[in-house]
């Protein structure tokens, strides 16, 4: 400020005022920031108000409650920011992965999100990664964001590990995924951008690979049960993955994409997508036998006629449009030792793995399969290639003349126009047809004693085996000593591959909405964004603060306390923590006014209440935490 100079209140605009200075003559607002070291919710973003619940007295949906409770925000469709109590979840998350991790011996490492088109095309994935992000440089070169990085570490290990003595080696990452979704959905469950846990294993032989493969399969284990929450370990389909021994760690959830099918008396865990389409339960023919000795099937049906309501007709078209298969099924079927008649649906899986074998390349997303047909068929008559492709379920019997005069008059043409085919026995086997969905109550297959129960889950993890699938098309190969075989040569050998993958992002969601009740969040202690939060009533702040200390003064084994010290009403504080959902709240209010005593919540055991005094406070929170 110029020497000498007073600015007189009022006499100047604010922009003038704030140029001279003139702020001495207002009051400076009030930091509410402590630098005192303490965790406190004054210095911690935690934006939950002024966002009301939509259906009061229902419980909330967990994505919801994510976005009420000040733990994420959606910037874009099925792409979110991580606001600070998110972030510490993940966090929390992720330093129970690595804890885990370093038990197997696995390395950690961080691989770009950019990879390479021409390393996915080497793979052969790339024509099959329609939701795989794309783009080119200004030199035109080719790249895409990767969803997972088989590729890269297959090419990476492969130029630095020549020799069997460079394993076995493990690594792994916890990086951003990306993949072009076409229907994102669920919150993070689903999303466009995802954080994924990815361990990539490396053998010199398949004996180890399996060894590997067991000690993996036991951390995931050990990992989901630090958890503490229901989880199932289904074997699996591998996909587009390749190898063939894959597991999957669910956890039950009506927001589950997957069924999980389990047996009342084996040990028999599987998901629906294995479904072979092969008969397991029954004999080659004792299937269809008990089927019609039951009254629910076609009958004996001699013409073209339409098929009974006992029979259904389901249809899909293959990617080329040339081929229509048609799968009769019984739409009831007897169940379990009551032998009630339960109604039926095609599953998808099976009949593709039936199509499969069959070399029918089938699109399972066509909707209208035999209208597209039809106008296939009408564009280009000439062609001998149409097909008509018929499956029979082993319940049902199979027509003396199938029923092809409506299609047939929808396509335009002649019987003789098109080549028909039917399957009732799994192609190169003499094993019948089982194309419809398992029920609860089914008989088990795998020890036709037990009941089966299906359960609709949350894929959190996978595990598979590999093998060659891309050590062998990338060369990441090794030399291998054959002396002990009594050969005095080396061998060049693909490496026996492993990838372990964990979807960090959906376990947020999936872990917040197995505990989650009408209150709000209900976290674990392993991944609790804090262990416990003290709430005090208005005037108890500074007694707040020694309750605080006295949680934390054991360096040992401090508890992960957040001091709640906004100047809110109690209620309305308390309302939060219940939304937040921290393991344990501690009361600062009339019973240490009147007796020094606390009240300490825990809605996981109980909805415990209990009043104890300050010397057995954090005793008696360890012990709550550990059994928590």
């Amino acid at each position: 400020m110029i020497s000498g100079f007073r600015p007189t209140p009022g006499r100047y605009s604010g922009a003038h005022r704030a140029y001279c200075g003139v702020w001495r003559f207002h009051r400076a607002p009030k930091c509410s920031f402590h630098t005192d070291g303490r965790t406190r919710v004054s210095n911690f973003w935690i934006p939950t108000g002024g966002i009301s619940k939509k259906i009061q007295g229902e419980k909330e949906d967990v994505n919801d409650l994510l976005v009420r409770g000040g733990f994420l925000r959606q910037a874009y469709s099925g792409i979110f920011h991580m606001l600070p109590l998110g972030l510490r979840v993940q966090d929390k998350l992720e330093r129970l992965i690595d804890k885990h991790m370093r038990s197997v011996g696995a390395s950690k490492v961080s691989l770009s999100s950019i990879s390479s088109q021409e390393l996915w095309e080497k793979s052969g994935r790339l024509g099959e990664g329609s939701e795989v992000f794309r783009f080119h440089d200004r030199r035109e070169s080719r790249f895409l964001l990767a969803p997972t990085h088989e590729e890269e570490i297959t090419t990476l290990v492969g130029s630095l590990a020549k020799s069997y003595r460079d394993l076995p080696l493990r690594v792994y990452q916890i990086s951003r995924k990306y993949r072009d979704e076409p229907r994102p959905r669920q919150g993070l469950l689903r999303g466009r951008e995802f954080i994924m846990k990815d361990l990539y294993t490396f053998d010199c032989s398949v004996e180890e690979a399996l060894k590997t493969y067991t000690s993996v399969k036991a951390a995931y284990t050990r990992l989901f049960n630090d958890l503490k929450i229901p989880y199932l370990v289904a074997a699996a389909d591998s996909g587009n993955m390749g190898g063939n021994l894959s597991h999957e760690f669910h956890v039950p959830s009506s927001k589950g994409e997957d069924t999980v099918i389990s047996c009342t008396s084996c040990d028999s865990i599987y998901n629906g997508e294995l479904a072979d389409g092969k008969t397991h339960e029954f004999g080659d023919n004792d299937s269809r036998q008990a089927s019609q000795a039951s009254g629910f099937d076609t009958g004996e049906v001699s013409s073209e006629a339409a098929p009974t309501i006992s029979t259904g007709l389901w249809m899909a078209i293959s990617k080329d449009k040339r081929t229509l298969l048609r799968v009769w099924y019984p739409k009831f079927s007897m169940q379990g030792a009551t032998q009630e008649p339960v109604e039926r649906e095609v599953n998808s899986h099976a009949v593709k793995s039936v199509a499969n074998a069959a070399d029918i390349d089938l699109d399972l997303s066509v909707e209208n399969p035999l209208e597209q047909w039809a106008a296939e068929v009408k564009s280009n008559k000439a062609s001998s290639l149409y097909c008509v492709v018929d499956l029979y379920d082993s319940q049902v019997r199979v027509y003396k003349r199938p029923p092809l005069s409506d299609l047939l008059q929808q396509a335009g043409c002649k019987a003789e126009d098109v080549d028909y085919s039917m399957l009732d026995r799994f192609p190169g086997t003499n094993k019948g047809l089982s194309l419809i969905k398992v029920q609860d109550g089914d008989k088990c297959a795998k020890c036709a004693q037990g009941l089966v129960k299906t359960h609709t889950a949350i894929e959190l993890g996978h595990t598979f085996h590999l093998g060659t699938r891309y050590s062998d098309v990338l060369q990441a190969s090794v030399m291998v000593d054959q002396s002990a075989s009594g050969n005095s040569e080396t061998q060049v050998v693909p490496m026996q591959m492993g990838c372990h993958g964990i979807g960090v992002s959906r376990m947020i969601t999936a872990v917040a909405d197995s505990l989650a009740d009408s209150k709000g969040l209900n976290w674990p202690r392993a991944v609790a964004p804090f262990e416990a939060v003290v709430v005090p009533a208005k005037g108890l702040e500074e007694d707040a603060v020694k309750i605080y200390d006295a949680l934390t003064s054991d360096p040992t084994s401090p508890v992960d306390v957040i001091l709640d010290d906004r100047d809110k009403q109690m209620g309305w504080k308390l309302g939060d923590a219940d939304l937040i959902g921290y393991p344990v709240i501690i009361v600062v209010g009339k019973g240490w006014k009147k007796e020094q005593t606390l009240e300490v919540q825990c809605r996981q055991l109980d909805n415990l209440r209990e009043n104890v005094p300050l010397e057995k406070l954090s005793g008696f929170v360890r012990s709550l935490l550990g059994r928590l």
